[in-house]
């Protein structure tokens, strides 16, 4: 079992993984000011409340999108396993093919879940990652990264409203009623969670002509459940995704692999 790490610009995804299941997931909220102690303790407490002892565990992997506490976080997770932990990025092994301008600017988010979705699920195939940014990543059939889609993502969508419409503010991200709203908050809602549901069916209907078939789409990500039920496109949820992609990879860089 190893200590799996996704640092995202808003919350920060741990859970303990091995080659049979995922033990646990959880969120906490991404700081850039926290020292790496008090990460440590953090990480140490939610182990503990899954009764995982950390000096147990086999190993620790990171995938970061934030580089300024990257460093903080993997000294964190050291201090309380008592070993190294791999960092996502250049010089690590992840079998994957990315047919794109520039590789090295693809996210390390992104390449996990294409590395996990190449394991799981057959090609070709979309991920749409919900979090602080809405992605769309794409395999072909050949197992290559071809590219993707960055969108503004729906709490960041939701809070610039908000902040730029006087008249407007914030609201909760529940279900619409209607698509038709008959108040202010109604029309927010069907705005925000219909608007990109119907934005997510249509970016799958692009890509999918561009493909010159049907792929398989999953998505993954904090967001996605209040989403992905309004599309019409059959997308498969995997929240752990993330995580799995992180244990494969964890895999190919031991020793003998």
């Amino acid at each position: 079992m190893i200590l799996a790490i996704d640092i995202g610009n808003t919350n920060i995804v741990i859970g303990c993984i091995d080659a049979k299941k995922t033990y646990f997931v959880e969120r906490i909220s991404t700081n850039v000011n926290q020292t790496s102690l008090e990460y440590a303790i953090t990480f140490k407490n939610i182990l503990e409340l899954y009764h995982i002892q950390p000096r147990g565990l086999e190993g620790a992997i990171i995938s970061s999108v934030v580089p300024n506490i990257s460093n903080t976080v993997r000294l964190s997770v050291e201090k309380i396993i008592g070993k190294s932990c791999l960092l996502v990025g250049p010089g690590l092994k992840t079998g994957l093919n990315i047919l794109m301008d520039n590789p090295a600017t693809v996210g390390s988010d992104l390449v996990v879940t294409a590395v996990a979705g190449i394991h799981e699920y057959p090609a070709p195939f979309l991920v749409i990652d919900m979090g602080t940014a809405t992605t769309i990543t794409c395999v072909d059939k050949n197992h290559n990264y071809i590219g993707g889609a960055i969108i503004p993502g729906v709490r960041v969508s939701l809070e610039s409203l908000a902040q730029r419409a006087a008249q407007l503010h914030n609201i909760s991200l529940e279900t619409p009623r209607h698509a038709i709203g008959k108040n202010t908050i109604e029309c927010m809602r069907s705005g925000i969670v219909l608007g990109n549901a119907s934005m997510l069916d249509g970016m799958i209907d692009r890509f999918a002509e561009e493909l010159g078939e049907v792929p398989t789409v999953i998505s993954t990500g904090g967001l996605a459940k209040t989403i992905i039920p309004h599309c019409r496109h059959k997308i498969i949820n995997d929240e752990g995704l993330l995580l799995k992609g992180l244990w494969i990879i964890y895999s190919k860089n031991q020793s003998g692999i």
